[in-house]
């Protein structure tokens, strides 16, 4: 008999519905699967487990007076530590921030308790959100299922392993560099990070907020199904929030003449792609092929650069954390470690191209309208390699190749595109996925496109440590 925290998002939406269980039911299930899982993941750093039996309970009450009832009725879910919960402290994994307690829910957790989600917990990341790999001074190590030896990517690495291991159907982070589709490259899960604009960042109390999360980052779902990010899409994007950035985009635009051209990006410029990573490639290209996509190869126009700028505006954020306080008054020795080799690297893109970034950022974000409006979809590498080895990160050699193995993903920051990743397999004791990019505001493409490959493969998760 299948265990109620076996289920995604919409399969337990589902039951609930129907009246087969109880959203108490579903909350208990999963606080339960925290208790087991927990202790030898670290992925959750605090359950709400008071509050979220409390909201069950009147949700509960609510359906039996026949109050009409939101689509993700009864839904536990997890959100990341840099995002708002009200009466829950927003740490990004900094000591000085663990009491710093949210007055307010966040947009879109906001708008999905609106739509019935119950928030359970909250999930680990890096400090500032600014590392590949789930560490911190506040709450430790998160570990990942399928390799206690490999990261579990960052800085959403805390919800992807959550949502990996059945602690959570639904979480809720945020991609500025991959934080989003790099864990879930890692984990076996899947993640959409959106475009730029269609989620609200903050709430209209907040302060100022670095220009470089401005333009770079966005929250977004993760979660064991693609049709699980489709509906938790559909119900975090209804509000502004007072994000200046918002644009009330329709979900779905017009249909596109068939078939659909997806080109499959293998050359990156001369970046080295791992075996495995190439093989994953090829069999999402396969199936795509074989649901009547017409799939070719091609190179992503000016991707080098794009990597190279985006690096530059990433430096700035970079700097205002690494002096306002001082990195080494805050951080864990681990962060020090990494910022200390990855210095160089922002300090050298700082120094590069004779033109303002963001004047670039417009060139090539025209260079791409015009490519996708031949090639809507895009089929590319999260990151060229799987998961590293922990603490493969702190090595300088290392992170000097770092930028042109993430070139794809961190290039939809740059440009305020969608992606999906979606997993594709696994090659010896690791998952693998691949990406799905789309024109701007059309993540209904991603989506469909993420959902027939997923149709083809094995569903990887939930799955117990290892």
């Amino acid at each position: 008999m299948t265990e109620l925290w076996e289920l995604g998002a919409w399969d337990l939406a589902k039951l609930i519905h129907g009246g087969q269980a109880s959203c108490r039911e579903a909350v208990e299930a999963h606080l339960r699967r925290i208790d087991q899982v927990n202790p030898r993941v670290n992925a959750i750093t605090v359950t709400l487990g008071e509050e979220a039996l409390a909201a069950a309970d009147a949700a509960d009450a609510a359906r039996a007076r026949g109050d009409s009832v939101g689509p993700l009725f009864g839904v536990p879910l997890t959100v990341k530590e840099n995002i708002e919960v009200a009466g829950s402290a927003t740490t990004m994994g900094i000591v000085a921030l663990k009491d710093a307690r949210a007055s307010a829910d966040a947009p879109p957790v906001a708008e999905l308790r609106a739509a019935g989600a119950i928030p359970i917990g909250r999930t680990n990341m890096p400090e500032f959100g600014m590392r590949w790999h789930t560490d911190n001074a506040l709450h430790g190590a998160t570990v990942n299922p399928w390799s206690a030896e490999h990261t579990p990517g960052g800085s959403s690495g805390g919800e992807a392993v959550a949502v990996a291991t059945g602690m959570s159907p639904l979480g809720i982070g945020n991609d500025g560099a991959g934080s989003l589709r790099w864990p879930a490259q890692c984990c076996g899960v899947s993640a959409l990070k959106p475009s730029l604009g269609r989620v609200a960042q903050v709430g209209e109390r907040a302060g100022p907020t670095p220009f470089a999360f401005q333009l770079l980052g966005v929250h977004g779902p993760i979660a064991r199904h693609v049709r699980d990010l489709r509906l938790a899409f559909g119900h975090m994007c209804g509000r502004p929030g007072g994000d200046p950035w918002y644009a009330p985009a329709p979900l779905d635009g017009p249909p596109l003449p068939a078939p659909l051209r997806v080109c499959v990006v293998t050359d990156l410029d001369g970046a080295e792609t791992a075996p495995e990573v190439a093989a994953a490639l090829t069999r999402a290209a396969e199936i795509l092929a074989e649901n009547g996509y017409l799939v070719e190869e091609g190179r992503a126009p000016a991707l080098t650069r794009a990597s190279e700028i985006f690096t530059q505006i990433m430096s700035a954020y970079g700097r205002v954390h690494r002096e306002q306080p001082p990195v080494e008054a805050i951080a864990s020795p681990g962060f020090v470690r990494f910022w200390q080799e990855f210095e160089p690297v922002w300090t050298r893109a700082a120094g590069e191209g004779a033109f303002d970034p963001m004047m670039e950022r417009a060139s090539i974000a025209r260079l791409w309208s015009a490519w996708m409006s031949r090639t809507p979809l895009v089929l590319a590498p999260i990151r060229t390699y799987p998961a590293f080895v922990v603490g493969s990160d702190l090595d300088a050699r290392w992170l000097a190749d770092w930028p042109e193995t993430m070139r794809t993903a961190v290039a939809v920051n740059l440009l305020g595109l969608p992606s999906v990743a979606v997993p594709v397999g696994s090659a010896g004791t690791l998952p693998q996925a691949v990406q799905i990019i789309g024109p701007r505001f059309r993540e209904d493409l991603c989506l469909d496109a993420a959902a027939v490959i997923e149709a083809a493969t094995a569903t990887l998760t939930p799955i117990d440590p290892r």
